[in-house]
């Protein structure tokens, strides 16, 4: 099985929320509700700051179902609704799904909401009815800033690969796809692991690594 992700490179991105409200307006996400919420962590001082304006840092981090490898809120559901789809993201069966929201109070990173009109619990799909065609989710397609990007993380996420565009000329691969630059082990970190073995990455060079608190 697979194992689709996001890795996000947080030192392009520049919080515009184009991911955000991209995924609202494709997937048709009530007012009030998000799929994919953009943060801002900081500011907080440079490592040899003072904590004053210039010598600190802020990145924004986008924070959205994580499609863990061993998803908490899979193992709770009493209904199958939430379950592991065959692509190897995490879905959910609203025609199974009762609304009793045992997914979402057990999701370490509150990412899932019960839609009040349909009495069902949605979260992101990774935009599972456009990667099955070949495409990439539209959160990433929509990245203003090339920061985010698709793939499988079985493959690691050197084989990631962003949306083409022709105004970036030969700053994109061979496959005409934009890639991920270049970045070290240490630089890459993913949201807080409890057993769930969440399958995003993100990449952040040079400063410290907030996600974790």
């Amino acid at each position: 099985m697979s194992h689709p992700a996001i890795v996000t490179d947080l030192n392009k991105c520049v919080g515009c929320l184009a991911c955000s409200v991209a995924c609202k307006a494709f997937n048709g996400v009530p007012i009030g509700s998000f799929w994919n919420k953009t943060l801002r962590i900081g500011p907080y001082p440079t490592a040899e700051g003072s904590g004053h304006f210039p010598d600190v840092y802020t990145y924004f981090l986008t924070v959205q179902c994580q499609h863990c490898k061993d998803p908490e809120c899979v193992k709770v559901c009493p209904t199958g609704a939430s379950h592991i789809a065959s692509d190897g993201t995490v879905q959910i069966d609203k025609s199974k799904c009762i609304g009793c929201q045992f997914c979402a109070m057990s999701c370490p990173y509150g990412v899932r909401y019960l839609n009040d009109e349909e009495r069902v619990v949605e979260k992101c799909t990774l935009c599972e009815q456009k990667t099955a065609q070949g495409e990439l989710p539209q959160c990433v397609t929509q990245c203003g800033g090339f920061a985010r990007f698709f793939g499988d993380l079985d493959e690691g996420i050197e084989s990631f690969r962003g949306p083409y565009d022709k105004t970036l000329g030969e700053l994109t691969g061979e496959d005409g796809n934009y890639p991920i630059k270049p970045f070290k082990d240490s630089d890459v970190h993913h949201l807080p692991d409890v057993g769930n073995h969440p399958s995003f990455r993100y990449i952040l060079r040079n400063h410290e690594w907030k996600g974790e608190e």
